[in-house]
């Protein structure tokens, strides 16, 4: 079965292995997440599941959601996701997955939000070289520089590197390697980094790229 679950970003710890070798990881809420929709071929055009994850109040769910679930006969969920497996069948409508569905030594890639650092300058944003901070550059000397030629063509091409609006974007880490794995507290360990702030929602599913 194609594994997938969505989690919460506890933060970054290091665990030693049986040679002592230190690994830095994240730790990760996996769950429990329940299955809160089966999308068909025959009734949607593609087989899919839809996974909720973290319980929240009635009076926080407007009244169409508040139908979704009850359809489903589950507790109402806060974050939803939908994933498309290989085999749909092996999981019904109000299954409960939790953090056993994965193994020591699985490969996964996960999915999140990255930190958003808000309207940030060329240098920062896309790695452009300063001027010099001697001899004459005056107050410029972080900004973009020239931007193209005056008279041809007479414009800025499309994909110029500009100050702008850096991170809050999907990012998605593959091949991440499940050091541990604590089922009573539905947490998992993963090898490195992953995107997003601490108590940030991500999706982890299996490896395409299996090491």
């Amino acid at each position: 079965m194609q594994k997938t679950m969505i989690g919460k970003k506890i933060g970054m710890t290091q665990i030693f292995d049986e040679t002592g070798k230190v690994i830095p990881v994240t730790v990760i809420e996996t769950g429990p997440c329940v299955v809160v929709q089966k999308k068909t071929v025959e009734n949607d055009g593609y087989a899919s599941v839809q996974l909720g994850y973290g319980d929240v109040k009635l009076n926080r769910v407007n009244k169409p959601m508040q139908g979704h679930f009850q359809k489903a006969d589950v507790a109402c969920k806060k974050t939803l996701k939908e994933f498309r497996l290989d085999d749909c069948d092996a999981v019904n409508v109000g299954d409960v997955l939790k953090a056993d569905i994965f193994t020591v030594g699985d490969a996964v890639d996960v999915s999140g939000t990255s930190k958003g650092k808000g309207f940030q300058g060329t240098i920062k944003r896309n790695n452009n070289s300063r001027l010099k901070e001697t001899h004459g550059t005056g107050p410029v000397h972080r900004h973009a520089g020239s931007m193209g030629s005056c008279s041809s063509p007479s414009r800025i091409f499309k994909g110029k590197a500009l100050p702008g609006h850096m991170g809050a974007e999907s990012v998605t880490v593959q091949n991440l390697e499940v050091v541990k794995i604590d089922a009573e507290n539905n947490l998992i360990a993963l090898r490195g980094a992953i995107p997003g702030p601490k108590g940030g929602i991500v999706c982890i599913v299996d490896s395409v790229k299996k090491a």
